[in-house]
């Protein structure tokens, strides 16, 4: 199946949306990004959330001075053409990148060129999600937002991840969990953190230094409205992870992972959650279009869908 990108303002094939390797994101990390799902049901391709996730790559791009001529509502229309001409039946994932597209040295975000790219590529359901993963206490220090805003999906940020996560696997875990500076828990590498505690759902608030997730917000809202469920956006720390009846790592690309052991510690039974269970399943079907009532999130690639 031929592949294309968005590039330099016009759709082409992958192969030619290449940048130079004196190209100021790369050179400094003076980019931002998005990571979106599309999901296919069978008969249709839908983009979840797509406005919120450019709005929030806009959001980024203020942040490092970088200029765009799109909308929001633009870009979804862009993504959407884009994947109408891939013509993917299957999920796929989709990386747009706002980055300092002038090529040269110089550290600085201000007169520097700016410019948009967007990929896509097939991207199954990572199996942890349907077995639990491990995961070990990074000690590697969550960022924080005085240092490189942790809000902004920037590029560069991202190291911080990378070696956290690496550390975990070089340990024999699937994933880390960061910590804040002051010793609360913060995130995983690229997803949210949710205890399932007493009935209750519990995650780190945004001062934590987390990401303010797309998904995140998705969970929050069905544990709410479809479980009735109590939802604290509150500090947690590291012990209470342990203590938990329930654990489960949220981001666009993990879904809704379970995490069923921590440092060594099984949470709860050892085993994916009930509660854990159900949002899961609340979550694959909103994003694939089989709850009418989020069908807001939900944006339909094919005019005439199988």
């Amino acid at each position: 199946m031929p592949q294309y990108a968005f590039f330099d303002g016009r759709t082409v094939p992958l192969s030619e949306a290449n940048i130079s390797i004196l190209t100021h994101g790369f050179l400094y990390g003076t980019a931002c990004f998005e990571g979106i799902r599309a999901n296919w049901d069978g008969d249709q391709l839908y983009v979840f959330r797509a406005a919120d996730h450019f709005r929030r790559l806009l959001d980024s791009c203020r942040v490092l001075q970088i200029e765009l001529p799109y909308s929001a509502e633009d870009l979804v229309g862009i993504t959407v053409g884009l994947l109408e001409k891939c013509g993917y039946r299957e999920d796929v994932y989709i990386r747009p990148v706002a980055y300092k597209s002038s090529q040269g040295v110089g550290v600085r975000l201000h007169d520097v060129e700016a410019a948009l790219a967007i990929s896509v590529l097939p991207y199954d359901t990572p199996p942890g999600v349907a077995t639990g993963i491990r995961c070990c206490i990074s000690t590697w220090q969550r960022i924080d937002d005085n240092v490189i805003p942790p809000r902004a999906k920037i590029t560069g940020l991202y190291v911080n991840s990378a070696l956290a996560r690496s550390e975990a696997v070089a340990k024999g875990y699937d994933e880390a969990i960061l910590l804040t500076r002051e010793g609360h828990v913060s995130e995983g590498p690229g997803e949210n953190l949710f205890v399932v505690s007493g009935g209750r759902l519990v995650t780190p608030p945004v001062y934590d230094n987390i990401l303010v997730g797309i998904t995140r917000d998705t969970v929050m809202v069905l544990a709410r409205d479809e479980l009735g469920m109590v939802v604290h956006e509150r500090y947690v720390d590291r012990s209470e992870l342990y203590l938990s009846d329930e654990c489960f790592l949220a981001g666009t690309l993990a879904h809704l992972t379970p995490v069923v052991e921590v440092d060594g510690r099984p949470i709860g039974q050892g085993k994916v959650g009930p509660v854990t269970l159900r949002l899961q399943e609340l979550y694959f079907a909103a994003v694939r279009g089989a709850l009418p009532e989020y069908g807001r999130w939900c944006t339909p690639v094919y005019r005439d869908p199988l």
